[in-house]
C-alpha cells in the first residue's frame, strides 16, 4: 500500500506492449503503480526466419498520453508510419490483419492441395497460384478493389459456381465451406449491387 501523497514506484516510466490484439488494459497493474501504459502494433507479419524491414510499416498505437507520445516517437524512428486507434478497435484491427495474412495464407495453400489431389505438382500448383494471387495484388494496388475483381460473380455467371460447389463435394468439407465463404464476402465487398448478387448467389449455394 502507499500513502496518500506518496510517489509511486513507476511515475514518469512509460511500458507499452506489442500485441496486435489486446489493449493497454493489460497494463493496469502497472497504470495503478503509476506508469503511462500503451501499446503499438507494427501492422507486419512475421516469419520464422528473418526480421522484416519496418520502415513504411504502420504502427497502431493506444493508450495514455504519454504512452502514446513514446509510441508514436519510436515508430517514426524505425521508419514507421504511427496511427491511433481506439482501445476497443484492436480485436477488430487485428482480425483485419488475418484477412491479408494468415488467411491468404491458408487460401494460397488449401488451393495448392486442390491441384495436388488433382494430379499437378505441388511445386507447379504453387508456383501458379502466387503468380495469380501477386497479379491480383498488383492490379489492386494500382486500379482498385472493383476494377480488379475477376471470376465467375464479378461476370455474373452463376452457373459456374454450381460446378464450384458441386466439385468440391469430393474434398474435405472445410474447402467447399470456404469457397462458399469468399464467395459471399466478395459479393458482399466487391459487388456494385451487393443486395441483389449475395441474392442470387445464395440461391446456388443452398
Amino acid at each position: 500500500m502507499f500513502s496518500d501523497g506518496a510517489k509511486l514506484p513507476l511515475t514518469g516510466k512509460v511500458v507499452l506492449h506489442t500485441s496486435g490484439a489486446i489493449d493497454s488494459g493489460v497494463l493496469a497493474l502497472l497504470a495503478r503503480l503509476g506508469a503511462s501504459v500503451g501499446s503499438m502494433h507494427p501492422f507486419q507479419t512475421f516469419g520464422a526466419r528473418g526480421i522484416p524491414d519496418l520502415r513504411g510499416v504502420t504502427f497502431t498505437i493506444e493508450g495514455d498520453p504519454p504512452a502514446v507520445r513514446m509510441a508514436r516517437r519510436i515508430a517514426r524512428q524505425l521508419g514507421g508510419i504511427p496511427i491511433q486507434i481506439p482501445a476497443a478497435a484492436k480485436p477488430a484491427y487485428h482480425a483485419a490483419g488475418g484477412f491479408a495474412a494468415a488467411h491468404a495464407l491458408a487460401l494460397v495453400e488449401g488451393g495448392t492441395q486442390l491441384l495436388v489431389a488433382l494430379g499437378i505438382p505441388r511445386k507447379l500448383a504453387q508456383r501458379g497460384l502466387l503468380r495469380m494471387a501477386r497479379q491480383v495484388l498488383e492490379n489492386l494496388e494500382t486500379l482498385g478493389p472493383r476494377a480488379s475483381w475477376t471470376g465467375p460473380i464479378a461476370r455474373g455467371d452463376f452457373s459456374t459456381i454450381a460446378k464450384h460447389m458441386d466439385a468440391l463435394r469430393k474434398f474435405p468439407p472445410e474447402f467447399r465451406a470456404a469457397h462458399a465463404a469468399m464467395l459471399l464476402l466478395s459479393a458482399r465487398v466487391l459487388s456494385a449491387d451487393p443486395g441483389a448478387t449475395l441474392r442470387r448467389l445464395k440461391q446456388e449455394l443452398n
